[in-house]
Formats: C-alpha cells, sequence, structure tokens
C-alpha cells in the first residue's frame, strides 16, 4: 500500500491564506485598500507568506495538486506585487521643482566647476546687409560638493564627475518598499512586467520634467522644417534643458534605479534605467541632430557652435550617466552628432569665404559710405573671433587659395609667407579680409567718380582697421604687422580721393598762363585771370555740391580729411587771392569774379562729407 501524500505545512496554509486575502479579483476590501498604504506588520506579513510560497515551490516533495495551488497563489501574489509596486511609484512620483531642474542654481548638491563661457551670440542677417554687434554672455558655471549617496559602496565611476547633481526622486522608506517587491518579483521570474510597470510611470515623470524645461517632441523633419529665426531660441533653450536632463534628470533616474535595482540580478538597475530614459533620451538628442545635418549657411554658424560647445561640455556627463553596454548607441549618437556640428562650422566658414568672394551686389552705395557687406563681414568675423578657442580646434588646415581659386587671375593671393605662427583660424579670418577688400575694390569700379570711387575704399578699410582695433581677440589673431599694412592702405586710399579731386581745384590757382609777353614783371592778362577766377569759382562748386552729399561716416576721419584739405586749399587761395585781387577788383564788377572770400571758403570745407544736400550756391563773402 502506497503511502499517501504529505500534507502542507501549517506555515504554507497559512501563507496561501494571506496571498488569498489580498486577492483583489475575489475580495472587496482587498480592491479598495493596498497593502503598503497599511499598518507594517501587515506590509511584513504579505511579504513573509510571499517568501514562504517562493521557498516551498523550490521543494520536491510538493504533491502535484499543491504545487498547482501554490502556482496560483504566486501568480494572484504577483499581480498583487505589481499592482503595489505601480502604486507607490506612482504616489511618489512627483515633477521636479522648476528651481531643481535649473543647471546654474546654487544649492548643497555639486554643479560643474569645470563648464566654459557659453556665447549666446545673436546675428541678424539679411543678404550680407545686416549692422548687428554680436554678444556673448558667460555660460553658467558649477559649484563642488560630491552628492551624498545611500550606499556609498555602490558609487558609480559617473560621481566622479564634477557636474553632476543627482535628486532623491523618491522617498528612502518608498524606496525600500519598491526594492521589497522587486526583489520577489524578479525571483518568481516577472522581471519583465516589474521593468514595464517601472519604466512606463518614471518614463511619465521624466517626460513632465521635458515639459517644464520647454523640450518639444518634433522629428527630425519637424525640426528642419522650421525656419532660422525659430530655431535660434529653441538651441538657446535645447542648450539650458540638455543639461539639466543629462546632470540632474537623467542622472536622478539613474541613482533611482541603482538604489532599487542594483544587486537584484545582472544589470537589472540598467535595464530599469534604459527603458525609463532611452526614448527622452532619443528624443533630446534628436534636435541636436537635425540641427548637425540641415542646410547651411553662415547665420547659423555661431548658433551651431554654442550647440557644439554645449555638447563637447556634456560628453563626460553623457558618457558617465550612459555608461553601460546597453545604453552604448546613446552614447554613440551625442559623439556623432558632436562631430557632425564639428563638420557644419568647418563647412560654413569655408562656404563663408566663397560668398564673401562672390558676393553679386553692382550698384555702387550712395555717398561712397560703407559697404554693407563690409559691416556684415567684419560683425561676422568679430563674432568668430569670440568663439576661437573652438575654433582653433575645429579649424586645422589653412585656407585653400591656391585650389580653390587658382584659374581666377584676378584673385588676390595671400602671402603666407608674411604669415608664419598664424593659427589656422587666423590665417581663415585674414583670408577673409583679403577676399573682402578684392570684392570691395571690384564694387569701387562701379563709381563713374575716380574721387568717390577712392573715398569708398578709403570709408571700407578704414571701417576694416577699426573693427578688428576694437576687438582685442581679433586684433591679437591677425596681428599688429597686417594691421600696418591695412592702416597704409585707407591712408592710400585718403590720398589717392585728394589727387583726384583737388589737385583740378588747385590746378586753377596756378601762375601759368596769367602773365603777358612771357615775362613775369611785363603784366597780367586780365581775361586770363578772369577766366582763372571763374574757372575755380564753377569747379569748387561743383565739388562743394556733390562731395556735401558723399559721407565718411567715421567722425574722426572726417574731420582729419577736411584739415587735410584746408592745408592745401586755404593756403593756396589766400597767396592765389593775394597776389591777384587788386587785379581783378580795379575792373568792372569784381564781385563776379571774387566770389568767395578765405573764410567762405574755410566754412565750405565743413559742409564735406556730410551726406546730405547743401544750397546750390556758397555763402557769398561780405565786403
Amino acid at each position: 500500500m502506497e503511502p499517501s501524500p504529505p500534507s502542507s505545512p501549517p506555515e504554507l496554509d497559512a501563507a496561501e491564506r494571506i496571498i488569498l486575502r489580498w486577492d483583489s479579483t475575489a475580495s472587496e476590501e482587498a480592491r479598495e485598500r493596498m497593502i503598503f498604504e497599511g499598518q507594517r506588520d501587515e506590509v511584513d506579513r504579505y511579504l513573509q507568506a510571499v517568501d514562504e510560497i517562493q521557498r516551498s515551490m523550490s521543494a520536491a516533495s510538493l504533491a502535484e495538486d499543491d504545487q498547482a495551488k501554490l502556482n496560483s497563489a504566486i501568480q494572484i501574489a504577483m499581480a498583487r506585487l505589481e499592482d503595489e509596486f505601480r502604486n507607490i511609484l506612482l504616489h511618489h512620483t512627483s515633477p521636479i521643482e522648476p528651481d531643481s531642474l535649473d543647471p546654474s542654481s546654487s544649492s548643497s548638491h555639486r554643479f560643474s566647476s569645470a563648464s566654459h563661457n557659453d556665447h549666446s551670440a545673436e546675428f541678424e542677417v539679411d543678404d550680407f546687409s545686416a549692422d548687428e554687434e554680436g554678444s556673448s554672455t558667460p555660460r553658467s558655471s558649477a559649484a563642488d560638493d560630491l552628492l551624498r549617496r545611500g550606499d556609498s559602496s555602490n558609487t558609480s565611476s559617473y560621481r566622479s564627475t564634477c557636474s553632476i547633481r543627482e535628486l532623491d526622486l523618491i522617498p528612502s522608506d518608498a524606496v525600500v518598499d519598491l526594492r521589497n517587491i522587486a526583489e520577489r518579483m524578479i525571483a518568481a521570474g516577472y522581471l519583465r512586467e516589474c521593468i514595464q510597470v517601472y519604466g512606463s510611470v518614471r518614463k511619465s515623470a521624466v517626460d513632465s520634467s521635458f515639459r517644464r524645461l520647454g523640450i518639444e517632441k518634433l522629428s527630425i523633419g519637424d525640426v528642419q522644417r522650421l525656419q532660422w529665426e525659430q530655431l535660434e531660441a529653441k538651441i538657446r533653450r535645447w542648450i539650458r534643458a540638455a543639461k539639466a536632463c543629462i546632470r540632474i534628470v537623467f542622472a536622478s533616474e539613474k541613482k533611482l534605479c541603482e538604489q532599487i535595482f542594483q544587486g537584484i540580478g545582472t544589470a537589472i538597475d540598467d535595464a530599469c534605467f534604459m527603458e525609463t530614459v532611452k526614448s527622452p533620451a532619443i528624443q533630446l538628442f534628436n534636435f541636436a541632430e537635425a540641427i548637425s545635418i540641415s542646410r547651411r549657411s553662415p547665420e547659423k554658424l555661431f548658433k551651431i557652435l554654442d550647440l557644439h560647445d554645449a555638447l563637447l561640455d556634456l560628453i563626460p556627463d553623457i558618457d558617465s550617466v550612459f555608461e553601460s553596454k546597453s545604453s552604448e548607441s546613446i552614447r554613440i549618437q551625442a559623439a556623432e552628432i558632436l562631430s557632425r556640428l564639428a563638420e557644419a562650422a568647418r563647412g560654413i566658414l569655408s562656404e563663408f569665404e566663397n560668398a564673401v568672394l562672390r558676393e553679386p551686389s553692382r550698384v555702387p552705395v550712395p555717398g561712397g559710405t560703407i559697404h554693407p557687406l563690409t559691416r556684415y563681414v567684419m560683425n561676422y568675423i568679430a563674432l568668430i573671433s569670440d568663439y576661437k578657442q573652438t575654433l582653433n580646434e575645429l579649424i586645422v588646415s589653412k585656407p585653400s587659395t591656391g585650389s580653390r581659386y587658382s584659374g581666377d587671375p584676378t584673385t588676390p593671393d595671400m602671402e603666407f609667407a608674411e604669415l608664419e605662427g598664424k593659427t589656422p583660424l587666423a590665417l581663415h579670418l585674414i583670408w577673409i579680409i583679403v577676399i573682402l577688400q578684392f570684392n570691395l575694390d571690384g564694387k569701387s569700379k562701379h563709381y563713374k567718380d575716380a574721387s568717390i570711387a577712392h573715398l569708398f575704399m578709403m570709408n571700407n578699410v578704414h571701417y576694416i582697421v577699426q573693427k578688428i582695433k576694437g576687438s582685442p581677440e581679433l586684433r591679437e589673431m591677425i596681428g599688429d604687422d597686417y594691421l600696418r599694412k591695412m592702416t597704409g592702405k585707407f591712408r592710400q586710399a585718403a590720398t589717392s580721393y585728394q589727387r583726384a579731386t583737388w589737385v583740378k581745384v588747385l590746378y586753377c590757382l596756378r601762375d601759368e598762363g596769367l602773365h603777358v609777353s612771357g615775362s613775369f614783371s611785363s603784366g597780367v592778362s586780365k581775361s586770363a585771370l578772369r577766366e582763372r577766377f571763374k574757372s575755380f569759382n564753377a569747379i569748387f562748386e561743383e565739388v562743394h555740391r556733390t562731395q556735401a552729399t558723399w559721407l565718411v561716416p567715421d567722425s574722426q576721419l572726417r574731420e582729419e580729411l577736411r584739415i587735410s584739405i584746408s592745408e592745401k586749399l586755404i593756403p593756396a587761395y589766400r597767396s592765389f587771392l593775394g597776389r591777384f585781387r587788386s587785379h581783378i577788383e580795379s575792373g568792372k564788377h569784381p564781385e563776379n569774379y571774387i566770389k568767395y572770400s578765405v573764410e567762405d571758403l574755410e566754412t565750405a570745407v565743413l559742409d564735406f562729407f556730410e551726406g546730405y544736400s547743401v544750397s546750390q550756391h556758397l555763402r557769398r563773402r561780405s565786403n
């Protein structure tokens, strides 16, 4: 006679009763109450009941019917624990306070002390017609304290970076409950269910933080369809948000996963972390990726550099927070975006050089003033100099003047032999200035009057020199030798202007052709003298009428040019008048020939280069 199977131990029966009591499919009380919201002894009894059943299931002596009962009980228990797990997470998951999401706020937690200046350069671009000055604002720097960890023995390597700031997302007693539940669910084979519940709740919390940070759910296509003006504001927001996401939100989520799951099983904490943040991380980086592969244009350079610098600054934190094998794709994506942003910056600079050389406008600017191209280019490269640290690392080759423009015999040659020791970036900036001057020289030829053509070149080269002098970073890169060369060019243009204009005026004040009989002492031809005064008056009036509408916008340069004109004109006129006025005044209607006093001319010179029309006739002298 075969022995009957042993009956279930009383402890097992008691454990089964506890599990069934909290079966929400069979009990109204179980549906309305949560175990972990009740007394702690009740929580402990339930967990002990689950443990008892799990131990008994591994015993080989159980009868088949008992094994089935235990399987049913453990399924009920796991369903209950899953609900409890979700409830605890939901109850203790609240949005992170806005102040806590500020990467630059000061607190007892640690911040990055290694971050560098964040240039938020603004630049209006309108077909080379802008004249906006860029600005740069300092990036937020960080403080220093290491965050206290609950379990220092399990501190991950990323805590050694000086920029991570972890928050305690869930109270410690709730973390203990979650860990207790997770241990039992995973031991019973419910790992996937545990990860899914955890990930769904915590991902919702991350999404909430994203909304507070202003991160929109935009695909790469969505980003590329936006106007650049819209994207500029979004890039500024993204830079700030990315720092908060990597260093605070994602780092804090990683810490929470470790607190709950570390040590329970192989890489479970990392699996839960990736379940929570992978989709938000992809969403975050999609924006930067879209910018990195968007169409290149000059106005994008500075925001791309801002984006590059911000991402470069974040790479150590990304590598640390996403340090596991399963999160390798996030690290790779960030590194690839950084590389593409660098390539985009190099490409934009190269295309900008070509655009400056080929800028096609042929309509002369009124009054010979500074061309919009000159203002645009010099403001642009002044902003470039603000980014010299980044660009010196990205720009490693000299400008390819030979290969790019060798077929153009009119292209200026850049004398690299004179520029030994310059960084590749400095050579690119000098090359841009060289081709700007070359373009301006071509534009000057569209003026019909040689005088205003020289004045135009003087104004523009002077502006270039002043912009270089006004930027310490740009001046350091360009160098004083090249600056002196540029200064010589605008002074030469000023000299050429004076020759083109005033030689013909002063030619009227010569003695030759006024004396009769070929002898200086034989007398003066009054008719020739009258014609000479009439010629002088007519030419000077025309120069005055015309060149008062020309413009020298720099007040100091304008004054220097007037003084230089006066120093040539006034003494010559005074001398001519002194020698010959008696011959005119002894005849009829002298006022028709000697129309202006020396003082009249001195006053008239003050009208020059103001950029507006003057009365048709000069103020007559008063006798």
